[in-house]
């Protein structure tokens, strides 16, 4: 019998009891220590008694989650997985974590879709995980995505993602460089929605160690003011696009503003200003005419 299939002594609800009290300690939340024991028992803690003793293996991978966290690894990354809409996509620190707030983003992406009908090119990019331009191929099926990114172990992630996406894989083509660099030359005028949650974060931001030590920076970055690659965007959109296209970005809630402007200014005729979850403003729709 292989040692790590043996038994030890200690029952699924000791280690939980251990993880709630050690997580107290550290300050985070007991819901984090149920995933990650849940994760440690294969997924299934619901469905194993509590009384069942642990094989050596399992007790393995539930010190190292344990000890991952407690050192400050953001919960996605310790699991290795996180939900994002209907997608369990697959995180690691060669991508950024997908947040709640980029769900919303989504629902305008899915509005712009709607409002042209029939078949629509998107391009979603920047794309790390997958995350938004996956949503939108597996939640329109009258969509062909094409998802780019300018870090290769970035698309590493993608792919493995796109993998376990099923059909909607099939509309999806995974591109690597630097924004419209990256896409078809054939496309250019025929998108139908142009998307991306592109660096944003200022230079001179101070962010959460959680975020800054473990998240790329490349992924958070985006100049001085943190509109370099917005500007980009949005200078590049008009000419990819096609007629009734749009442009849809996230960002922080002081560039709204000056970046609504911007595309105003580069024959946008339609611009709005979203909110996220908090109700602050956070995205821009821009529409061609």
């Amino acid at each position: 019998m292989k040692s790590d299939s043996v038994k030890s002594t200690v029952s699924w609800r000791a280690l939980l009891d251990e993880a709630i009290h050690n997580f107290s300690e550290a300050g985070l939340p007991e819901i984090e220590a149920r995933w990650i024991t849940e994760e440690a028992a294969g997924g299934q803690l619901i469905g194993v008694s509590f009384e069942e003793l642990v094989t050596n293996r399992a007790m393995a991978h539930y010190d190292n989650l344990i000890s991952r966290r407690l050192n400050g690894e953001p919960l996605q990354y310790v699991l290795g997985h996180w939900q994002f809409r209907k997608l369990d996509l697959m995180v690691d620190q060669r991508v950024l974590i997908p947040r709640p707030e980029t769900e919303v983003l989504v629902n305008h992406a899915l509005d712009e879709i709607d409002r042209q009908g029939n078949e629509v090119l998107v391009a979603d990019l920047g794309t790390g995980s997958g995350a938004i331009g996956f949503s939108i191929a597996v939640e329109r099926i009258s969509t062909q995505v094409w998802c780019t990114d300018l870090s290769e172990e970035a698309l590493m992630v993608a792919r493995a993602n796109l993998a376990g996406l099923g059909q909607p894989a099939k509309r999806v083509s995974l591109c690597q460089g630097s924004w419209f660099e990256a896409l078809p030359k054939s496309l250019q005028g025929k998108l139908g929605l142009v998307i991306s949650n592109p660096p944003y974060v200022p230079t001179s931001e101070t962010l959460p160690p959680e975020v800054k030590d473990w998240e790329p920076s490349m992924a958070l970055y985006g100049g001085r003011e943190g509109t370099d690659y917005l500007q980009e965007l949005i200078h590049e959109s008009p000419s990819w696009l096609a007629s009734k296209g749009a442009l849809i970005l996230e960002m922080s809630p002081n560039q709204t503003e000056s970046m609504s402007s911007l595309a105003l200014s580069k024959g946008f005729n339609e611009v709005f200003v979203g909110p996220d979850l908090a109700n602050k403003p956070r995205l821009l729709v821009a529409r061609k005419s």
